[in-house]
């Protein structure tokens, strides 16, 4: 059985995911589609990707992804397919794989897909399904179109050491209003070393000290800091929420200084 994924930044309110839906359980009725999120900001390729990268491995090898943020193609966004780690994906190479990968994908295909439809604005529903259930179908993916070289790089902000200073930023704020910096694990476990820190963001009054194993190492109401399965240090308020309450929205600069 086919596992299609989808995520998106129609919302609930209008008739793309449906339409989409529809679409694949007229060529595939037994596909397994699975909805991953259609909150994404509008054309937000770097909230899409910070979704997609921690959220595909939890998918058996074979997955297809379609990934339906600004989708509409050019002569230097082409409508591509990507087999990266066994799981298919599907979007216009806009520069949201290069966000999604650290690495070279293994094998890119640039799509060239005859729509069944005469409208070019709503791709999702009218190549990449076609592409979907192309590949779950098992037929060859030469058909599909041809391979391409590399994917559209877009560089994503990236935290910067200077001197006994890392200077991170908000990347993404979940449904709880947990805030996630750009700052990895493993980024601040080699700079920070057995040293003492402090992170801070707004002013020296946001201070934490500690990295906690879990939101209940601090009492309710009371800021923390941790690094959630997502591999990125997270600004948190147990049983609140950090980003209204702190001032942690999107981009706002954090800093991991030692001491």
């Amino acid at each position: 059985m086919a596992i299609i994924t989808l995520t998106s930044d129609w919302g609930h309110k209008d008739h793309y995911a449906g339409s989409v839906k529809g679409a694949i359980l007229r060529q595939l009725p037994g596909a397994q589609i699975v909805d991953i999120s259609h909150q994404v900001p509008a054309f937000d390729l770097n909230q899409a990707a910070f979704i997609i990268r921690n959220f595909y491995r939890s998918f058996p090898e074979g997955t297809i992804h379609i990934l339906a943020i600004n989708t509409e193609a050019a002569t230097d966004t082409p409508h591509t397919l990507v087999c990266h780690h066994g799981h298919y994906f599907i979007g216009a190479d806009n520069g949201i794989f290069s966000l999604i990968f650290d690495d070279k994908p293994e094998r890119i295909i640039e799509l060239d897909i005859i729509q069944d439809s005469d409208y070019f604005t709503f791709p999702s529903r009218d190549v990449f399904v076609k592409v979907a259930c192309h590949i779950a179908s098992g037929k060859p993916l030469e058909s599909l179109g041809h391979p391409k070289e590399g994917i559209l790089q877009k560089m994503s902000f990236k935290p910067v050491i200077q001197d006994d200073t890392i200077k991170g930023k908000v990347i993404y704020v979940d449904n709880y209003e947990n805030a996630f910096v750009n700052i990895t694990e493993q980024l601040f476990n080699s700079v920070v070393k057995n040293r003492k820190f402090a992170i801070t963001f707004r002013s020296p009054n946001y201070r934490i000290t500690t990295i906690s194993k879990a939101y209940k190492d601090v009492n309710p109401g009371e800021m923390l800091a941790l690094f959630s399965t997502s591999g990125y240090l997270e600004i948190a308020i147990h049983q609140s929420k950090a980003s209204s309450l702190l001032g942690l929205k999107m981009d706002q600069l954090v800093l991991v200084e030692m001491e």
